[in-house]
């Protein structure tokens, strides 16, 4: 699997960009040739490309000027030097401007696509490192998945036996279940883990855009196409596409999409050529496809062919026994985001019970919100109920079952007995008092309040208090 596609050779001599092009389009790369060093770094601005072979003497801008303006410009492009006239020092000079090699003229072609071979190589490695990188993160939110439920569990031993085959998945769940970190799951888990996983919110783009945010675009296909650009599946070539909330595409869209799971093609918007692309796609959606087939806003083919394998992400709700493990795993990662010292050190018994009995409607992206407060909010070593939204203790009435406490005072008929309501009243009302008493000064209204600076900010931005009005009534 190559991860070089696009080489553009800059020589002067016809006989040599000749050659070169006719001995790598047989490799299989895409091969364009200039002639002088202007026009290669034109042919640059215009497209992507992967690699540079540059003569080093040129009309108009001499090699190693180009290679240093490329490689400002472009700094992840591997660029071959080559010259007739070489030297030691020059090609000390070309790699430490940081070209990946020097070739003495005349080469056999064989030489250049050995050197090609050893950067691909280097280039393999890097990406290996990174991955191994990434892969050695503690587990969290956010970076992997957690969670030792059955449902959870299931939809992990399916990532297991789907991830070494490029079976095209679907994955289906409610918004904020993790439906990107299980195609992330299938990608870091599959041969093709040491190449890019690329990620697109089908919902977030324009219509009018997103054929060629995916499919690229040639320089002029439209008014502000002032030069070529590489779309998503080339950016994911070799690689995997994740292609998030899927069933907004645009049927036009869908058309090509089609193309690409089937012939392994894709052509750029205004482009007459095709290129060949090795992606797999991995697709996700909170709608029913199914029923968009119906109403004829979804292709029933590509349906079909996108929904080889559907993997369905279970609910928070029904995965609750994960909720105290996530809730301890963002309150560490909070307490380092947000500088707490001391750091929270976890949850007490009555906030973790509130947290298991709640729905969770918003699922992981909502607990994340909740716990990002919590910690924020939190004046102990602990996370108590009072630090968590009012939804919560809405959800968990008081009772002998409840999160709240038994043995609560008994009050007379019709008495307002919401808790949450009495506790927001009574902190607010504190708040505004001693505002008052220290003339809006805040370092010493938390002080008076024994709650931190931090916490106070929030609170008084929470209840809209303007602490200079505080102040005058004071």
């Amino acid at each position: 699997m190559s991860l070089f596609r696009t080489i553009l050779v800059a020589d002067d001599e016809p006989s040599i960009r000749h050659i070169l092009t006719l001995v790598l389009t047989d490799r299989g790369y895409d091969v364009r040739a200039v002639s002088d060093g202007d026009e290669a770094l034109r042919e640059l601005a215009a497209r992507d490309y992967d690699v540079l072979l540059s003569d080093v003497r040129m009309p108009k801008k001499d090699g190693l000027s180009v290679l240093r303006e490329a490689l400002a410009v472009h700094p992840g492009l591997t660029v071959v030097v080559m010259s007739a006239y070489g030297s030691q020092e020059q090609a000390l000079e070309a790699v430490s401007a940081g070209a990946f090699d020097y070739v003495q003229k005349p080469f056999k072609p064989e030489e250049i696509v050995f050197v090609l071979r050893k950067a691909e190589e280097r280039e393999r490695l890097r990406r290996e490192n990174r991955r191994l990188k990434e892969a050695s993160l503690p587990a969290a939110p956010g970076g992997h998945i957690l969670g030792g439920s059955a449902a959870l569990q299931s939809v992990l031993k399916q990532v297991s036996r789907l991830a070494p085959v490029d079976t095209t998945v679907l994955i289906s769940g409610e918004s904020g279940t993790g439906k990107e970190l299980i195609a992330r799951e299938l990608h870091s888990r599959s041969p093709r883990a040491p190449m890019a996983f690329v990620a697109v919110n089908c919902g977030a783009i324009p219509s009018g855009l997103i054929e060629s945010e995916l499919f690229g675009h040639a320089k002029g296909a439209f008014t502000d196409a002032r030069t070529a650009k590489r779309g998503l599946f080339a950016e994911a070539d070799g690689g995997t596409l994740f292609l998030d909330e899927v069933g907004e595409l645009p049927l036009s869209a869908q058309v090509k999409l089609l193309r690409v799971l089937q012939e392994g093609e894709i052509r750029p918007v205004g482009e007459s050529r095709v290129e060949k692309v090795d992606v797999r796609v991995v697709a996700a959606t909170l709608r029913d496809l199914s029923k968009l087939v119906e109403k004829g806003e979804f292709r029933e083919d590509l349906y079909y062919r996108l929904n080889v394998v559907n993997l369905r992400m279970p609910p928070l709700r029904e995965r609750r026994e994960d909720v105290p493990l996530l809730a301890r795993a963002f309150i560490s990662r909070f307490n380092r985001e947000l500088n707490r010292e001391p750091p929270v050190e976890g949850l007490s018994p009555e906030a973790e019970a509130l947290l298991t009995a709640y729905a969770w409607p918003g699922n992981v992206r909502e607990l994340e919100n909740a716990m990002e407060r919590a910690v924020l909010l939190a004046d102990g070593p602990l996370i108590l109920p009072a630090n968590l939204p009012d939804r919560l203790w809405a959800a968990s009435p008081p009772g002998p079952t409840g999160a709240a406490s038994a043995g609560a005072p008994v009050l007379q008929d019709g008495t307002d007995l919401s808790l949450k309501r009495a506790i927001r009243e009574l902190e607010e009302s504190y708040i505004r008092a001693a505002l008052r008493k220290t003339k809006g000064n805040r370092t010493r209204a938390s002080e008076l309040l024994d709650i931190s600076h931090r916490a106070l900010l929030y609170k008084i931005k929470e209840y809209g208090i303007d602490p200079d009005a505080e102040a005058e009534r004071g």
